[in-house]
């Protein structure tokens, strides 16, 4: 099997580190792996060298696994990729650019297809999301979406996850996060826009009718910070164009690529964060007719934000470009 060179770009971030441990976790076919880390940080991981972010680390490189945050993405993506490499970033620059498939492996892998060096990884709230709502929306044509996101500190990075964890021990000050976490929930993701939604729930709008190539899906988000280490929820209602039963839709998941259903209500079955933590897959419960509305689904979505709602995303992406034979 070919080998390649793998660079990380914001290795030192949480989603960075996901990644470094992901690549090594699914045998991804390394000859070299180069740690960059954008702040200058010197020193090593893993056993390797921290490198400096410039142009001359990206030669040789086949491709970059980026999360080092928009600005800094803006700037080197495009660097990185006129050095030869495939470009998969995490960040938020380049989703709803035309020129960028903006891919979730599970649901369009054919858009790597048209890359021109660059594919965007998309928002983690929305990876888990259209993961579960692929196999309903080529069966029976989604029309309307509402979802509502309970999403954990880690989706805040690093120092957010400290914060909590100083929380715990006493020191409410919020630092990172606008308000005390613990005991207590933010309605408020990302900042506010001129229609008084906040980017985070625009991303789930916008990304949504990409991903599943259907501008007219209907889709309204309300996004909330939980005081949840790690691994976000979801309460999605779904209104198709023609009728899924709760048993179709139980059908149609349980044969669904990364999604796992945990849906037993007699014996108290469905998803949580607590069990989703460190995990690869998708989990969907609570699964239901809507009694408000002729051809409505209500489901209960909880996902790993760091793995697949990230990183693991972000190396399935690398593994499709190998299956097409495009790396």
């Amino acid at each position: 099997m070919k080998k390649y060179v793998v660079a990380i770009l914001g290795a030192r971030s949480a989603v960075g580190q996901c990644m470094y441990d992901i690549v090594k976790e699914r045998k991804f076919p390394v000859k070299e792996l180069r740690l960059i880390s954008p702040s200058g940080a010197k020193g090593k991981m893993h056993g390797l060298p921290l490198l400096p972010l410039d142009e001359n680390v990206f030669k040789g490189v086949d491709v970059v696994l980026s999360s080092p945050g928009a600005e800094i993405s803006k700037v080197w993506s495009p660097v990185a990729a006129r050095a030869g490499a495939v470009v998969i970033d995490n960040t938020s620059q380049f989703r709803m650019d035309k020129d960028v498939p903006l891919v979730v492996p599970e649901v369009n892998p054919e858009d790597v297809k048209w890359h021109k060096g660059i594919i965007a990884n998309p928002n983690c709230s929305t990876i888990q999301m259209v993961v579960a709502l692929k196999p309903l929306h080529d069966r029976a044509k989604i029309k309307r979406i509402v979802v509502s996101t309970y999403q954990a500190i880690s989706g805040a990075g690093s120092e957010a996850i400290e914060e909590m964890k100083n929380q715990l021990k006493g020191d409410m000050a919020p630092k990172k996060l606008a308000y005390q976490i613990l005991h207590s929930l933010i309605p408020q993701i990302d900042v506010f826009v001129e229609n008084h939604y906040t980017k985070e729930e625009m991303k789930m709008v916008n990304e949504t009718r990409k991903i599943l190539h259907d501008a007219r899906i209907q889709v309204t988000a309300t996004c909330v910070r939980v005081p949840v280490f790690n691994a976000h929820s979801e309460s999605v209602n779904v209104e198709t164009r023609t009728k899924l039963t709760r048993a179709d839709v139980i059908r149609l998941l349980s044969k669904a690529p990364g999604v796992k259903v945990v849906d037993d209500p007699a014996r108290k079955k469905y998803p949580m964060p607590i069990d989703a933590d460190g995990k690869d897959e998708t989990f969907v419960g609570r699964i239901r007719e809507d009694e408000s509305v002729p051809n409505g689904i209500n489901m209960w979505v909880v996902s790993d934000n760091l793995r697949k709602g990230a990183a693991l995303n972000a190396v399935q992406i690398a593994e499709t470009l190998i299956k097409y034979k495009l790396l």
